[in-house]
């Protein structure tokens, strides 16, 4: 990495739908794999562990007080990440023992919010440090604030990785121009965008925030058939009907920072797709436009970014 070239990985894999350890094996596996390829990097779609919830669209999940949103929501807590407990802990060592960083979406039942909500989460690992942010969506998309409650600010972070400074966001915070300019403004050149999986999604806009920023964009989305939801499923024939073909078909592709394709979207096919890119192509880009640097106002615009960890309680002793 000492020259600026850098190797990145993105996993586009389907979860074991809801079932966390099964999911994880398969996640550590791919991190595994990014590791024999010599990646310094391998990120992995929106949700993905223990996965994204397809039911609520499928199963009228705006109907109040249903039986069936609530043993889908029971079923999704008791199967989603508790950091604080240290599941994540084995895709950490294994993150170490591969030397390779991690972006990861995942749900999670945040410690400091009582365990009894559910946050789509950002992940980042790095190879020597562990767990270095966990980013809470700020707002769930339509009708995954059924399920998901908002985020904060705290997780809008950067890390150094090589002569790169990498960041992320989860779906369509990626379409939010604030939460974009606030990894900007803190040296972003590397984003990664993760996404539930979707060509709709990644086509167009991993292009343009790829010109806006002079960046290199990855988008790591996941992949989901019928035939990834376990048969134990709560209320699967329901979440089912009528379903053939992929429910999310990936589209994971990666931009450089003059805006043009370096892998273009990929779609319906589970692979770990790598590509090395230079970190002096982000300088040249930079000459004409810095959208945070020379090309910026402070004077006349500028934003506020609050990282305070949000929390219903301050304790005082």
């Amino acid at each position: 990495m000492t020259n600026g070239m850098l190797k990145v990985g993105i996993a586009q894999i389907s979860p074991i739908w809801l079932d966390k350890k099964q999911t994880l094996d398969k996640i550590i596996s791919f991190v595994e794999m990014a590791g024999e390829k010599q990646c310094h990097l391998v990120t992995f779609g929106e949700a993905l562990l223990p996965g994204y919830p397809f039911w609520i669209e499928r199963t009228n999940g705006a109907i109040f007080n249903s039986e069936i949103q609530k043993d889908l929501h029971a079923h999704y807590m008791d199967q989603s990440i508790d950091i604080e407990a240290g599941d994540l802990e084995p895709l950490c060592k294994t993150a170490f023992k591969s030397k390779t960083a991690v972006y990861l979406g995942c749900i999670d039942k945040a410690a400091d919010r009582g365990r009894h909500s559910l946050y789509c989460t950002m992940v980042y690992i790095d190879p020597k440090n562990g767990i270095q942010s966990v980013h809470r969506k700020l707002t769930p998309t339509y009708e995954e604030r059924l399920t998901w409650a908002p985020g904060d600010g705290h997780g809008l972070r950067v890390h150094k990785l090589g002569r790169f400074t990498v960041g992320g966001l989860n779906c369509w915070e990626n379409w939010m121009p604030l939460a974009r300019t606030s990894l900007y403004a803190q040296g972003e050149d590397l984003h990664v965008a993760i996404w539930p999986g979707g060509i709709h999604n990644t086509f167009d806009i991993t292009l343009f925030v790829a010109k806006e920023s002079r960046s290199f964009v990855i988008s790591a989305s996941a992949l989901m058939q019928p035939k990834d939801f376990p048969k134990i499923t709560p209320h699967l024939d329901k979440i089912l009907a009528h379903s053939t073909g992929f429910l999310a078909n990936g589209g994971s592709c990666i931009a450089g920072p003059d805006g043009e394709w370096i892998i273009e979207p990929c779609i319906e096919e589970e692979k770990l797709i790598t590509a090395v890119i230079d970190h002096q192509r982000v300088r040249a880009e930079r000459q004409n436009f810095d959208p945070v640097g020379h090309y910026s106002r402070p004077d006349v615009l500028a934003l506020k970014l609050n990282q305070s960890r949000q929390s219903s309680i301050k304790i005082s002793e």
